[in-house]
Formats: C-alpha cells, sequence, structure tokens
C-alpha cells in the first residue's frame, strides 16, 4: 500500500500557450523554475483542456466532468447546483481546497432561490465559491467603473489610489503628461504598467501563497494557486515590459491558403476584431514580446513560492500540479485569443510533480499520452488516498503513468465549445443562440470537429503538424470524417448524468416488494 500524499498544490495560469515554456522548447523564454519543476516531475505536453475558454474549461477541471456533463457552456453561465467541484471531494474527505486567484466560477443562483437559499452559513460560505475556502480570490478582468476586491483594497495602501486600481494601475501604462494608457488598447503594450513588480497581480497572488504556507506551518492542506496572467490585457511592470523584443518571437504560423474557400465557422472567428488585429506584424510585434514577459514574471515569481516549500520542507510531502486554462492564437492560423480547437488554443502543458519514491522511475520525462483536464480531480483524489466517486467523475488518475505502472489509456480526447455569445459570429453563420455548438474529437493524428448544421474541420496531424491544411471538404477523406464522427458520437453517447446516485445504489438494487409480470 502506497502512502498518500500529505498536501496538494494545483497551479493554475491563464491563457498559457503549451509551446510558450522552455521545457516545451521555446526558442527564447527561460523558464527555468518551471523547467526545474518539470525536470523533477512528468511533462504531459499533449494536454487537451474541455472547452478552450476561460468559464467552461476551468468547470471542467473544477468537477472532472465534460462541458456536456456540468453544463456550464460559457463564461456566464453558472454551474448548476448539483454539480459537485473539487472543493466538495476534498471536504467530504475532512479537508479544504483553499483558493488564491482566479476561478470564473458562478453560483446558480436560481437554483438556490428555487430552493428557499442557503440555511447554513457555513456552507453558503462555500457553495457561493465553488466549494473553495476563499483566501483570496481575484478573478481579474474588470472594466473602467469601481472595484472593491481585496487586490485593489491592497492596491490602495500601496499607494496607488482610485476608484478602480486594477484598470488604472496594474493593467495600464502612464503617458507623457501622466494620462492612463488603457491595458486594454494593445498599442500600449510595450509601455511599462504603473505598478511596480512587487506590487503587480501576479506578485500579489504569489505573496499570499507564501502566507498561506507560513501559516500553515505543520497542518496538512490543499490549494488552488490560479494565477490571471498572461491572459490579456497585455501589459506588464518594468523590466518585463521590454525584456523581449520582435526578434525573439517565433514565427507565425499561418498560410494564405487557409483563408480561401475556408470553414464558415473559422472564417466567422476570423472576421472578429481581436483577429484583424493580430494579423497585422505591427500587432504582434508590440504584443507577443510582452505576452513573454508575462511569462517570465510568472516563472520568477514561482521560484519564489518553490524556494519557500523548499524552505518548509513541503516539497518532500506535496504534489504539485501546475497548468494552463487554454491557450492563445497570438495570430496564428490568422485568429487572436482562442475558443476554436488549434493546438495553439485548445493544447496546454501539464507538469506533475509527485514527491514519493514510486515516481522516481518517471522523473524528468515526456509523456505522450493524450491527457484531459478532467484527469486532475481523479489524481488529486488518488494521491491523498481518498475515494473517487465513479458515477460522476469522467477523467482517469494520472498516478499510474508517474509510477510507471502499465496501464490502458485512452485513445481520443475531446472538447467542446458554445460559440452562442458572439453576436456577430451568429450573425455571419445564420445561427439561433441554440445552434451555435462545436465539438472536437482527436486521435493523436486526426483531428475533427463538428459544427452543429455546419460543415465540419478535419486536419491530419501526421502530415500536417502544423494543422494549415483543413480537409473538411476533402472528398478522398469522406471515410475518415464519418469513422471520427462516430467516435464523437459514440463519446456524447456515454456521458455520465446518473449522478444523483452511486453506482453502488444502481448494482445493489432489487426489486424486492414489487411483483411484476408473475402469474
Amino acid at each position: 500500500m502506497k502512502d498518500p500524499v500529505r498536501n496538494v498544490l494545483f497551479i493554475m495560469v491563464d491563457q498559457l500557450r503549451w509551446d510558450y515554456l522552455s521545457c516545451t522548447g521555446h526558442p527564447s523564454l527561460k523558464t527555468k523554475n518551471i523547467d526545474k519543476l518539470a525536470s523533477r516531475g512528468v511533462l504531459f505536453d499533449r494536454t487537451y483542456v474541455q472547452s478552450p475558454i476561460c468559464g467552461p474549461s476551468r468547470m471542467s477541471f473544477y468537477t472532472g466532468r465534460y462541458v456536456s456533463s456540468h453544463r456550464s457552456t460559457w463564461l456566464f453561465v453558472p454551474l448548476p447546483l448539483s454539480e459537485r467541484t473539487l472543493g466538495d471531494y476534498m471536504q467530504a474527505n475532512g479537508r479544504d481546497f483553499s483558493l488564491i486567484g482566479k476561478t470564473h466560477f458562478l453560483p446558480d443562483l436560481k437554483s438556490i432561490e428555487r430552493l428557499g437559499g442557503l440555511k447554513d452559513p457555513e456552507k453558503a460560505r462555500y457553495a457561493m465559491e465553488g466549494g473553495y475556502e476563499n483566501i483570496a480570490r481575484d478573478d481579474g478582468l474588470f472594466g473602467s467603473g469601481p472595484i472593491d476586491t481585496k487586490y485593489a483594497r491592497y492596491l490602495r495602501e500601496m499607494g496607488y489610489k482610485s476608484p478602480n486600481p486594477w484598470h488604472d494601475f496594474a493593467n495600464s501604462a502612464e503617458g507623457p503628461d501622466g494620462e492612463i494608457l488603457s491595458g486594454w488598447h494593445l498599442r500600449y503594450a510595450t509601455e511599462p504598467s504603473r505598478v511596480k513588480d512587487e506590487h503587480s497581480e501576479t506578485a500579489y497572488t504569489t505573496d499570499r501563497a507564501i502566507d498561506f504556507l507560513e501559516d500553515k506551518d505543520d497542518q496538512p492542506w490543499a490549494l488552488h494557486l490560479s494565477y490571471i496572467k498572461p491572459h490579456w490585457p497585455y501589459v506588464v511592470s518594468a523590466p518585463y515590459n521590454s525584456m523581449y523584443g520582435p526578434e525573439d518571437i517565433p514565427l507565425v504560423n499561418r498560410d494564405i491558403s487557409e483563408l480561401e474557400n475556408p470553414n464558415a465557422v473559422y472564417n466567422a472567428f476570423v472576421n472578429r476584431e481581436e483577429s484583424k488585429e493580430f494579423m497585422r506584424d505591427e500587432v504582434r510585434e508590440k504584443v507577443v514580446p510582452v505576452y513573454m514577459g508575462l511569462i517570465q514574471q510568472l516563472d520568477d515569481h514561482l521560484g519564489r513560492l518553490f524556494d519557500k516549500l523548499e524552505e518548509l520542507g513541503r516539497m518532500d510531502d506535496t504534489l504539485i500540479v501546475f497548468t494552463s486554462d487554454h491557450g492563445d492564437y497570438l495570430g496564428d492560423h490568422w485568429l487572436g485569443d482562442k475558443e476554436l480547437f488549434h493546438d495553439p488554443s485548445v493544447r496546454v502543458s501539464t507538469i506533475v510533480y509527485d514527491p514519493r519514491p514510486e515516481a522516481d522511475l518517471t522523473r524528468g520525462t515526456r509523456n505522450e499520452y493524450l491527457v484531459e483536464s478532467i484527469d486532475l480531480i481523479p489524481t488529486f483524489l488518488s494521491a491523498l488516498q481518498f475515494p473517487e466517486e465513479q458515477e460522476a467523475l469522467e477523467g482517469r488518475s494520472l498516478i499510474p503513468l508517474l509510477h510507471g505502472e502499465k496501464t490502458q489509456w485512452r485513445e481520443l480526447v475531446f472538447s467542446e465549445l458554445d460559440y452562442a455569445f458572439h453576436a456577430d459570429v451568429r450573425s455571419d453563420l445564420g445561427r439561433s443562440v441554440n445552434e451555435c455548438r462545436g465539438y472536437m474529437a482527436f486521435d493523436g493524428r486526426w483531428k475533427y470537429v463538428f459544427w452543429e448544421g455546419l460543415d465540419p474541420m478535419l486536419f491530419d496531424l501526421e502530415s500536417d503538424p502544423q494543422e494549415l491544411l483543413d480537409l473538411g471538404k476533402s472528398a478522398a477523406h469522406m471515410d475518415i470524417r464519418t469513422q471520427m464522427r462516430e467516435h464523437l458520437f459514440h463519446w456524447l453517447r456515454n456521458l455520465k448524468d446518473r449522478i444523483t446516485v452511486d453506482n453502488k445504489f444502481v448494482e445493489d438494487w432489487r426489486e424486492t416488494n414489487i411483483k411484476i409480470g408473475q402469474w
């Protein structure tokens, strides 16, 4: 019987591409602290998120379930009250899962009100935060109006006086006459933010995590440390704003042939403003170096955190996971931001460090299995030796892979998109809000994308690893599309929807006092 790990540290960053780390081959970035974690653990750089946009992706991380199962399909769609989260699973085993940073969780207020509210204040406190113990939640991404978050109050205490210091200082630069140059405008990306590095969102989040570790002393703990960056606004404090230049960025991955007779949904996203801007070399040459600076800043502050773990002796008894909720196109495929299913958007790198001796065989290796974000909850529960609830969880524990055990692994990964909130895309395609769904199935070679009511997409990553040739209309590939479509719908038909009773209840049920069909 293996000993359980004592603590869990679940680090998530926002909008980090799988290939923007030096350990995954970036030619200019030097992410030495993240690389060191990879050298002590296993790098799963073929991790696919269950939706390539923040909210639904995170809800899959937090529930261990696909988007069609948990039904929080986009940013402003609350997670249904019936869904259990990572925090709920931990509390059922006597352990809080604490939160510092971003979650995008929205409570299901309609269901709460329908049931008469949450009467128990203690349970209500957790339910309103997705099951987490809120230490310092900060979702970021505010407009320019007044805000009163913990981070905003901190900035004011540090002398950044404003109704909204998040926007006016942390995510804006300053003009020659003291005017605010909003970070929402890409043209100001190379200017330093108006806060010192030690007061940035990344530094603040790291400081709160270090405080948490010191306060816990020798108590077992579990922490979700969730950074807002390198998600836009693309603005960073000095010296990170000028650490990289246009000469440091990889060549853009796109080809003019992608725009010739394109898939309709892809073309609608190409026509969006963020895509039009990232088509311009001027924008990429300003923004991508700053995106890299944000990653460098993250790596440096994670170094402080890892040093504290070493100092406290916690590297000896803590399972650490590092990952991202999705990627960023940065102009690849003529697109900006994320949401579609090319690798720059839907693929992330996951690093798992298991301190136990059983993991010694795999340390410093890269694992090529197809991994999904829903695999993390089973991994945490397995590492802590807490029971898994098989009726709901749809992922698989990574512990057997970390321990070098032979195991039959999945052959396909899946992802989903609800693009209904984009009125311009709906208009371009003539779709109603109930007709805007897309699904991806990927088997390691063939990536198939099904768009409801519209032509599919298909890429052969063996012959076309850059995903530049869409075979969605190729007559020669009709059989492949049919096969991949069947894989997709087999998966949809087998999602776990019987979650209000456990599997044992079903297996043990007997028709005891009801006699049906007897003579």
